[in-house]
């Protein structure tokens, strides 16, 4: 695991300096601690920071190919690189380490851009060509791994994290618009935006390349979605040998290695399948809570009795403010999904002992894991009822009725529910994954801020997503649109960027794209029967987990924030949002602000996830809209 750079001057006469590479490579420190490396010549230079992992003595990078006219930077595993490395070597081309990294630039030599159908793992890498003259990019097909890129008609940058970027003086730092707005939305910038203008992602499933000052993008992969006509028994047999696999080929490793565990389905799972394939025991790490409501250790403590795992747990109490700095430093945007302080903080305990582990991710999108697909469901019934009923009892009651400190609950649910149905019909479960409405954005907005919109709708991309999907079941575009963005640039950035904030590195079996491309076979009764999520998990491994995690219902990997709002963080709270501060970032309504903070605090209502959103924004600004270069968190 690695972080990834480089830098081309579209004027081969002007040379790129090694030491903005190593600037670059040094912002990424975290990512790979192990070894650095750089190739620069003439108006070309690449750099990369390793985490070693696997091949511990031969595998710096870049590596080149044997006539030293191609070399690559790499950031993620190839499961399946020893095969390509027996086709290749029946080829005639020689190995000189036993990397995954150097089957991918054989691959390449081979293939060319074909290379990456090949490929079983999860990446971003850069390639020059030196007898093309050309940089080839890719990511790999579910976005696991980051990559972002900076063009105008001087150069041509990449980094695997944006802080990389901005490392240099020629890339001007100009906040994008609409990121922010869909941000503050939603809690997460989508692909290609990011939240500087003219920086972008590259989306998953799709390989660059640039050559002569343009620039060339394609699409290589795409999650279809066809119903299977197998019966359920042969489903469930075809889904557990799936992802036994899938979890049985990442356990390459060279270093020791372990799993997060919540106590939910899906890293149970992921612990039952490591059991099955590891001699020694499994080490597993959980974090829980004072409040009971948020602590799910009692779940994770019964899952590692059962397979007798190394088990490492701590209740946590955080030094929130301390760790809010470093952790948006590491997470490059703004981004509001509270869950990153215990990602962070399970990451960190992991590290003390192993320096790779297996996570349960993806699960929830690919399997119907999520209460936005019942909400959805639901709110087709309760439109049903008489519209007088709805508008005139049922809604003005929940609104009356003041959040409570529970996690979920009924009446924090109910508030939620309402809220999202009162949302466009055609954003279907998407409703209930949005936390700033227009109503409220056109009191929060500064006039400044919102001309600068020029009336742009936030939920677009989710509209785009929505109009790709041919399938005419619901849930199957449900799962799509999750699948292209929030399960991209929301779960995965969490998951990828707290993880290498502490030098770990985090592996993700359900998205194997074999599994992946299977589940999108899955009838989708099989997938949501009823109220049961995730019915074909369930039924496929009842006879595998403890009986409490395979009937327990969704909680979500969450910290109590919104009483946090009221205590712990109340002071950065205040500091943040403070009058002088909104007025002097110019974006927002001093105003209406101060009416969310007293609310809040009153607890009238809960806008903690409004507010959250509002301090990350304030708190990034001044991390790096000002001159942070070289700046270490």
């Amino acid at each position: 695991m690695c972080g990834i750079c480089g830098v081309i001057h579209r004027n081969k006469d002007h040379p790129v300096e090694c030491a903005d590479v190593q600037k670059m490579c040094h912002a990424m420190e975290h990512r790979g601690p192990d070894d650095e490396g750089q190739f620069v010549h003439e108006n070309i230079g690449i750099g990369m920071r390793r985490l070693s992992i696997i091949d511990l003595s031969t595998g710096h990078q870049p590596i080149f190919n044997q006539d030293r006219s191609m070399a690559i930077v790499f950031n993620g595993e190839i499961y399946n690189h020893i095969d390509i490395r027996k086709e290749l070597t029946a080829r005639g081309y020689l190995f000189s380490t036993k990397t995954d990294t150097e089957a991918i630039l054989h691959a390449y030599e081979e293939w060319g851009t074909d290379c990456v159908n090949r490929l079983n793992g999860m990446f971003a890498f850069a390639i020059w060509d030196g007898r093309n003259k050309r940089l080839f990019l890719a990511r790999d097909r579910l976005g696991i791994k980051p990559l972002y890129y900076y063009c105008d008609e001087l150069q041509f940058v990449f980094a695997s994290e944006l802080k990389s970027i901005v490392q240099l003086d020629s890339v001007p730092r100009e906040i994008e618009p609409k990121a922010l707005d869909i941000f503050l939305t939603f809690e997460y910038i989508p692909s290609p935006y990011s939240i500087f203008a003219n920086i972008f992602k590259l989306p998953p499933g799709h390989w660059m390349l640039y050559q002569d000052g343009r620039i060339q993008t394609q699409q290589y992969w795409n999650v279809e979605y066809h119903c299977t006509m197998a019966g359920e028994a042969a489903l469930n047999a075809r889904l557990e040998e799936l992802l036994e696999d899938a979890v049985k080929i990442r356990l390459m490793s060279d270093v020791p290695l372990g799993a997060f565990l919540s106590g939910g389905l899906d890293s149970s799972s992921i612990v039952a399948m490591m059991s099955r394939n590891s001699a020694d025991p499994v080490k597993s790490f959980s974090i829980g809570f004072d409040e009971a409501t948020y602590n799910e250790l009692p779940y994770a403590r019964a899952v590692a009795d059962k397979f007798r795992t190394e088990h490492f747990e701590e209740i946590i109490k955080p030094d929130v403010t301390r760790l809010t700095e470093k952790i948006l430093w590491m997470l490059d945007e703004p981004f509001g999904d509270f869950s990153v302080f215990p990602t962070y903080l399970v990451s960190e305990m992991a590290r003390k002992n192993v320096k790779v582990v297996l996570s349960g991710d993806g699960g929830d999108e690919l399997l119907a894991g999520y209460d936005t697909y019942l909400a959805q469901r639901l709110a087709k019934k309760y439109n049903m009822l008489p519209r007088f009923l709805r508008k005139a009892a049922i809604e003005p009651i929940v609104d009356a009725l003041p959040p409570t400190k529970k996690k979920k609950g009924f009446i924090n649910r109910s508030k939620r529910f309402i809220e999202g149905t009162r949302l466009p019909g055609n954003l279907q479960h998407v409703r209930w994954m949005i936390f700033l409405q227009q109503t409220e954005k056109e009191l929060l907005y500064s006039p400044e801020f919102a001309r600068s919109l020029h009336g742009y709708n936030s939920f677009g991309f989710i509209e785009e997503y929505f109009a790709q999907v041919t399938s005419p079941d619901p849930l199957d575009q449900q799962e799509y649109v999750d699948i292209k963005s929030y399960l991209v640039d929301d779960i995965l950035v969490k998951v990828d960027r707290m993880s290498m904030a502490n030098s770990l590195e985090a592996r993700v079996p359900f998205l194997d794209h074999r599994f992946v491309e299977f589940a999108a076979t899955i009838p989708g009764h099989l997938r949501l029967r009823g109220k049961r999520t995730k019915h074909i998990l369930k039924n496929s491994l009842r006879a595998v987990l403890p009986l409490t995690v395979i009937e327990r219902g969704k909680e979500g990997f969450s910290i109590p924030i919104k009483n946090w709002l009221k205590n712990e963080l109340k002071p950065m709270m205040l500091e943040s949002l403070s009058e002088k501060n909104v007025v002097e970032k110019g974006y927002f309504d001093p105003q209406f602000v101060n009416r969310l903070v007293n609310e809040h605090l009153k607890s009238k209502e809960n806008h903690s996830h409004r507010l959250w959103a509002l301090m990350v924004f304030h708190l990034w600004y001044d991390l790096y809209m000002k001159d942070t270069r070289n700046f270490q968190g």
